[in-house]
């Protein structure tokens, strides 16, 4: 575990939270903003990469920068390298962080990944790999959480979705579908823990620089189907967000200023879906 200079005041003060795809992108983007304000994290990634994508995952050393970036900023933070396909090793290294931090406030089911070609060009691999990731990765995040989310008397989850499970971006047809699937999981889960005082909210992020592009994107979009281009521009005059506009919205919800918020799907998507 890796320790600093402990921040006595901040909007998640004290706060233990589980981040996944921690290593890098939006998952690293979520761990600073949130140790920023006084938060302990536990960090978990897979630290490979997987041969359905086109682009590579994060790697250890990238988890190992994450945790200095964090540690910069005080607070403890315990990192452990695992798979959110795999619920038994996760369960296994979120009760081990837990026991390090001496509990859990909430947790960010942020892994995810992303695969792109139109329809009939879609394989069974993308389906299997974006749908494990994404959607039972989101759910095996949950799982690992809750008992310790209830041990505490509630808690937050936040689970990252997409303003393409709202727009129905093409193209990614396994990613769009799996962010939807987040968004049902995350109302579903919300109505059954209110009564534990466990908040359950979705955040919907527009296009983010983190990295995770497969390459065929824009020859796939721009030269296949360009009249499919007006799906993915923003209203707003940006081609994209900072990962930092989406983790002011992950600290939101972690926080007690949430405190009643739950089943909310929270869109910071420079208004993509509203087009």
């Amino acid at each position: 575990m890796v320790t600093g200079p402990r921040p006595s005041i901040g909007r998640v003060a004290g706060k233990r939270v589980l981040i996944t795809g921690a290593a890098r992108g939006l998952g690293r983007s979520h761990a600073l903003r949130l140790a920023e304000e006084g938060a302990d994290l536990i960090l978990v990634d897979l630290c490979e990469s997987l041969p359905a994508l086109e682009y590579d995952l994060a790697t250890k050393d990238d988890l190992a920068e994450t945790v200095r970036l964090v540690a910069e900023h005080g607070g403890r933070c315990v990192s452990r390298v695992a798979d959110v396909r795999d619920e038994a090793a996760l369960r296994s290294a979120v009760d081990e962080g837990v026991d390090e931090l001496g509990g859990l406030d909430g947790a960010v089911a942020n892994a995810g990944v992303l695969t792109v070609a139109p329809w009939d060009r879609t394989t069974s691999d993308h389906w299997r790999t974006v749908v494990d990731v994404n959607l039972i990765g989101t759910w095996n995040t949950c799982v690992a959480a809750i008992p310790h989310l209830l041990a505490q008397g509630g808690g937050s989850l936040v689970n990252i979705s997409s303003a393409g499970a709202m727009k129905g971006f093409p193209l990614q047809i396994p990613y769009t579908a799996t962010k939807y699937g987040v968004t049902g999981l995350t109302i579903a889960l919300a109505n059954e823990l209110a009564a534990q005082s466990i908040r359950v909210n979705s955040v919907h992020p527009t296009g983010t620089p983190t990295g995770m592009v497969p390459p065929s994107f824009g020859a796939t979009l721009g030269e296949e189907r360009p009249d499919l281009i007006p799906m993915f521009v923003n209203a707003m005059p940006t081609p994209c967000i900072e990962p930092v506009d989406v983790s002011n919205a992950v600290l939101f919800l972690i926080s007690d200023e949430s405190r009643f918020v739950t089943g909310l799907q929270f869109k910071v998507d420079a208004g993509v879906s509203i087009n």
